[in-house]
Formats: structure tokens, C-alpha cells, sequence
């Protein structure tokens, strides 16, 4: 009997396979915890591999629903690049509101002249910011957004198969990307809201009671007084911060899906 010869294009399956690999690694090269220094480079290049092999039915499903057979050319790659770096520095906004929100408060507790190295970064950053960016890696990991993210990018071959995005829609990724930097600002004010309002409260009562009476040291008093209820406040709040933090996270992740749907109408 004559038996049907195999359909499968090998070509087109590296070619797709390899824009895979291309989009996961520049999105773990650049989105928050997989972008950490702590992760040695060989981990994530063997995490980028795995999970590239993981997702081979998908990119496979994907790469065989277009009409016209995956190519690896330099647009092609461009688009994979741009596709992950749209997901790492969407996501990568969720570490400035942290920093942010951690100078603002490093301010209010006297720690303004005290800075850290960063190790992922390589610059000088304050001492409560990376304190929070701490605290904001261990909510991610407690929470499993870090799968989430993963499953968001797996998703994403769905909805863009590699090598389909389109570089003109990038001029529409900037005007929003623009924007979302005063988004976080916003964040990190409202994060710290909190102890500000209430160092706030320390230096209005301790300048009531300088005017009240003139002999009371109000210089050695309110420096102690903002710091130990800054921290008690900040205390206080840490139980609604996973809660604010995991919607936050969110939201950025939905803004860099929704970035790249543009790429579904090429």
C-alpha cells in the first residue's frame, strides 16, 4: 500500500521554534525576578530552552494556523524581541513603583543618605527601596505570578504566532507606554500614603508643641518620633500590600497583552 508522505515542515518549525526561544529570553532578560542578577545566566538560559521546549504543540498549533510558512529573517527576529521586551518593561514599571515608593518613605524615615548597590541594576539605590523591591519579588513568588506571567507569554503565541508581529504598530506601544510612567508615580505615592500621612501628623503635633513651649527640643524629637511611627504604620500596612501589589502586577500584565494585540490584526 502507498503511505502517505509526512506533511511536516521542518524548516518552518525551527524557524518557528528559534522565535520562540528569542521572544522567552528577551522577556526573562528583562521582566521582573527572572531579570535578577541572583539568577545566574546559565539557569535562565537553560530555563529560556525548557520552556521553549515545553511550549513546542503550542508554537507548533500556532506556527501551522498562518497561511504562509514561518521564515526566520530580521524582521522576524525584531518582532520577537519587541514582543518580549513590550512584556519585561511593562512589567518592569511594577520595580520603579517599589523603588519609588521606597525613596518617598526612605525620605520620611531619615534614610535618605543611606544607598545600597544594586546588584541587578549596578547603581546606587536607597535602602528601603530595595527592601521593598524585596518584599515585592517574595508577594510574586507567594502568589504564583510568576506563572502567571509564564502562562501570559505562552498565551501569546496563540494570539500572535512567531514571526507575525508587526513593527509599525510600535509607534501605538509607545503612546501608551508614555503615560503608564506617571501611572506609576501614582502608584508608588498612593503606596506610601500611608506614612506619609502619618510622619506628617509627628511634624505638625511636634511643631504645635515647639510653638506651645519654646525650650522643648523640637530638632531631637521629631527626627525619633517620624521614624518609629513611620515603621509602626508601615507595620500596619503591610497586610493590604499583596492584595495592592498582586492588582498592580495585573493590570501591567494586561496592558502588555493587550500591546501586542495590535499584532493580531497583520
Amino acid at each position: 500500500m502507498n503511505q502517505t508522505p509526512s506533511t511536516v515542515n521542518w524548516d518552518g518549525m525551527a524557524a518557528a521554534w528559534t522565535l520562540a526561544l528569542i521572544r522567552l529570553s528577551t522577556m526573562l532578560a528583562l521582566s521582573p525576578f527572572f531579570s535578577s542578577r541572583s539568577i545566574a545566566p546559565r539557569t535562565k538560559a537553560l530555563l529560556s530552552l525548557a520552556l521553549c521546549w515545553l511550549l513546542v504543540p503550542t508554537v507548533a498549533s500556532a506556527a501551522g494556523s498562518g497561511d504562509a510558512m514561518v521564515q526566520l529573517s530580521f524582521q522576524a527576529v525584531l518582532g520577537e524581541v519587541a514582543i518580549g521586551s513590550m512584556y519585561g518593561l511593562t512589567l518592569g514599571l511594577f520595580n520603579e513603583m517599589l523603588l519609588l515608593a521606597g525613596q518617598i518613605m526612605g525620605l520620611q524615615f531619615s534614610f535618605s543618605l543611606v544607598n545600597l548597590l544594586d546588584p541587578a541594576s549596578e547603581i546606587q539605590t536607597p535602602l528601603m527601596g530595595d527592601l521593598f523591591q524585596m518584599f515585592g519579588t517574595l508577594v510574586l513568588i507567594a502568589a504564583g505570578l510568576d506563572r502567571v506571567l509564564l502562562s501570559s507569554v505562552a498565551r501569546s503565541f496563540r494570539a500572535v504566532p512567531p514571526g507575525s508581529f508587526r513593527l509599525e504598530t510600535m509607534s501605538t506601544v509607545a503612546g501608551t507606554l508614555v503615560p503608564m510612567l506617571s501611572g506609576s508615580f501614582l502608584a508608588a505615592v498612593e503606596l506610601a500614603a500611608p506614612v506619609l500621612a502619618a510622619t506628617l501628623l509627628v511634624e505638625v503635633s511636634v511643631a504645635l508643641l515647639g510653638k506651645l513651649s519654646p525650650q522643648l527640643p523640637v530638632i531631637s524629637l521629631t527626627v525619633p518620633l517620624k521614624t518609629l511611627t513611620g515603621f509602626v504604620v508601615l507595620i500596619g500596612s503591610l497586610a493590604v500590600w499583596p492584595r495592592f501589589l498582586e492588582a498592580r502586577f495585573s493590570v501591567l500584565l494586561d496592558v502588555a497583552q493587550r500591546l501586542i494585540s495590535p499584532g493580531q490584526r497583520g
